[in-house]
């Protein structure tokens, strides 16, 4: 029989002796970064998003075994257990298979069947079931008992029937049988409950679909449209195709057809087994979609957390608003808050003109080189104002930031403690110009699913959910790196190895002590012990150090191999990085494996601390497009058919993209538009903050609603 091992290599795809390097690896505490960075000799240089899903895969295939084990011990218990039923439960490959083998021995609530079988009804159900020509009716007289409660053949055989019907329900070959029949089959449904009632819905008032060609989006809606009372769904076979498989697995074909056996078969189908099955399908489709969905949400986070961040500038932050004015923040390089101020751009002409006053004066004072304006309410205008305000800049330029989540993150006690001097609007724009500067340093301080590139977030399960996007926002922070002396409490605990208590504890270290000077000095941090150092210590960057390495991806266990690379290179530490150009070229002449073997290193550890060496300090976001920053104002009156347009992806979700093409209202490009070709998903040919060219296919005001196409149009370069 496979093993875990076994199985895990033959799905993933990889080396048994890899396979059990990560989980041994996982088993002593090590964290899916640091194996994916520091341990690649050991798997093969697998991906991060390989070890979560063997990581994923290991905890179901852990807990099926666990089931396994507490099924078996229940019927041994029971003194049930047989050789044939043991070695079905041990092939069992999911926990529904496990289930079903368990449902016959599993205690019940009182049944219709156990009623039957206290009466002493089981001999007669066995021998009806038999089907070897005897009479029903003839054999029921022989229990007519009514000190047991039988006082008719026909209450003795209303009995066997219930038992019959129970015992094929519990039937696990037929319970499988019908199972993949459902999801070949069935057809779900969808009624309104009160055609008369508008909502969202409407589209499923009158709605049928094979479930094998349902979308994750569209079963979501169809449970939230039930919960919600608007809609009636039911899941089915067509015709009598349930019922005759039943028949089929009950009735002995080489025996006298009987018409009592099918007729409990039938009862078994209707009263028992079609209600469970149908539970049991919606389930299974409800947990396809949610998960479908917490891998769309994490395959938009993470190209979110990505976006090239616009470094080295001042930056202003605008929040729009009607009411309560535009909120005004002005940050420095770092992003430290500069100034703070509150405008009236929407009030009047004489306002708008007050409030480009103000932001000019903030500009000149502070050299203001690129501003932040929020996607929400007001945007349009605040847009337009800062054209005008621009005419006075020509070097400046802006960018449309989504505000998603800046409301959540303002309101919390993490922005209390960040900005306890300042209005919680205020903290918004504060929020919004850093999301330009460095949007993965601001976001990780928000709620992953308040950022808002999901879909249906809150119908997925939420602790699945949760511990998909941590595990995108770990991987993003670790894979930039982290600088020990700025980074916030909220990074630092995203770093492998690091708690929110580390993190915290680093802070207030460097509160106290000053900047770190080196990487050794983060274990004097209280609570950060040896295994935490091995963990974090790669991801944690110090410009300031005198030791150059530790501004690198080079991890401290490895500094010998480094400084020994750069001996056998014929360089000098000195000449990092300014004089390494040819370093490859002089690893090539040496032979990558004879040197990684004189430096005590693999060959993918090598490669990655030549690559580290001679950029000491990179960042990967670096190499990715840098977002598109604008000068003038496009406005949905402005657009034409046919018009070209360069846009930025905001979002993907299963029936499209929505890309933001500089008017307040992003574009949608159909799934059908994305591609010449046929796709599954949109996210085949697109991700999250892809800088592409759009063509309008049509603009309808009213609705507010942009259709673009991205066919035959060329992809930004």
């Amino acid at each position: 029989m496979e093993t875990m091992i076994d199985i895990l290599a033959r799905e993933l795809g990889q080396k048994k002796e890899y396979i059990e390097n990560v989980v041994t690896l996982m088993d002593e505490g090590n964290t899916i970064p640091f194996i994916a960075r520091y341990r690649k000799e050991m798997h093969g240089a697998m991906d991060d998003t390989t070890l979560r899903n063997l990581e994923t895969r290991l905890q179901y295939l852990r807990n099926l075994q666990q089931r396994r084990d507490e099924v078996k011990t229940s019927i041994e218990n029971q003194g049930k257990m047989t050789e044939e039923l043991s070695a079905a439960i041990d092939a069992a490959a999911t926990l529904a298979e496990v289930e079903d083998l368990y449902r016959p021995y599993k205690q019940k609530r009182r049944t219709r069947g156990s009623v039957a079988r206290e009466k002493g009804l089981e001999p007669l159900a066995q021998a009806i079931f038999a089907q070897d020509g005897r009479n029903p009716e003839a054999l029921a007289t022989d229990f007519i008992d009514p000190e047991k409660g039988v006082n008719s053949v026909e209450e003795a055989l209303a009995g066997a029937s219930d038992i019959i019907a129970e015992d094929l329900s519990d039937d696990p070959a037929i319970r499988k049988d019908l199972r993949l029949l459902m999801n070949r089959r069935a057809v779900l449904t969808s009624k309104a409950a009160d055609p008369e009632q508008d909502s969202v819905y409407r589209l499923y008032y009158d709605f049928s679909a094979s479930i094998s060609r349902l979308q994750g989006h569209q079963i979501l809606a169809l449970n939230r449209g039930e919960k919600e009372g608007f809609l009636k769904i039911s899941v089915s076979l067509p015709g009598n195709e349930g019922a005759a498989l039943v028949c089929r697995a009950a009735l002995k074909p080489t025996a006298f057809v009987s018409a009592f056996v099918r007729a409990a078969a039938v009862d078994a189908y209707d009263r028992l087994i079609a209600p469970s099955v149908e539970r049991e399908t919606r389930s299974e489709l409800t947990d396809t979609a949610g998960q479908g969905a917490i891998r769309n949400f994490a395959l938009n986070l993470k190209p979110l957390l990505m976006q090239p961040p616009v470094k080295g500038f001042v930056t202003m932050g605008l929040d729009p608003g009607y009411r309560n004015g535009c909120k005004v923040a002005v940050v420095d390089e770092t992003g430290k808050v500069l100034a703070t101020s509150v405008v009236y751009p929407t009030f009047s002409e004489r306002k708008k003109q007050e409030a480009i006053d103000t932001l000019a004066v903030l500009m000149r004072k502070h050299g203001v080189r690129h501003i932040a304006i929020g996607n929400g309410t007001a945007s349009r205008e605040t847009e337009a104002m800062t054209v005008e305000l621009l005419k006075k800049f020509p070097d400046a330029s802006y960018m449309i930031v989504n505000e998603a989540g800046a409301s959540v993150y303002s309101a919390s006690p993490l922005a209390a403690e960040e900005f306890p001097e300042f209005d919680v609007n205020l903290r918004s724009a504060v929020s919004i110009a850093r999301r330009l500067q460095d949007p993965l340093a601001e976001l990780v301080k928000i709620d992953p699913k308040a950022i808002g590139v999901g879909q249906y977030q809150h119908d997925c399960p939420q602790k699945e959910l949760d511990a998909a996007l941590g595990a995108v926002v770990e991987d993003c922070v670790n894979a930039v790196g982290v600088d020990l002396n700025t980074a916030s409490q909220s990074l630092l605990k995203q770093v492998s190895g690091l708690t929110a208590t580390t993190a915290k504890n680093i802070v207030a270290y460097r509160e106290e002590n000053g900047a770190f000077t080196s990487r050794s000095q983060i274990k004097k941090v209280p609570k950060l012990g040896p295994k935490a150092f091995q963990q974090c210590a790669g991801f944690l960057r110090i410009p300031e150090s005198k030791e150059i390495l530790d501004n690198t991806g080079v991890h401290p266990e490895s500094y010998d191999a480094a400084k020994k690379l750069l001996e056998l290179c014929g360089y000098d530490k000195k000449d990092v990085p300014e004089n390494l150009a040819d370093l490859s070229q002089r690893m090539e002449q040496q032979g990558i494996r004879a040197l990684a073997g004189r430096c005590g290193v693999g060959e993918p550890t090598l490669l990655d601390i030549a690559k580290e060496l001679q950029k000491p300090g990179r960042d990967p976001r670096d190499e990715l497009p840098v977002p598109i920053l604008r000068k003038d104002v496009l406005e949905m009156k402005d657009l034409k058919a046919g018009m070209v347009l360069t846009g930025t992806v905001r979002n993907v979700i299963d029936f499209g993209v929505f890309v933001d093409i500089g008017v307040h209202q992003d574009g949608l490009v159909h799934i059908s538009q994305v591609a010449n070709r046929r796709l599954k998903h949109p996210s085949e040919a697109v991700k999250v903050g892809d800088v592409v060219k759009v063509m309008v296919l049509d603009v309808d005001e009213k609705r507010h609603r942009i259709s673009l196409t991205m066919k035959g149009v060329p992809k930004e370069q």
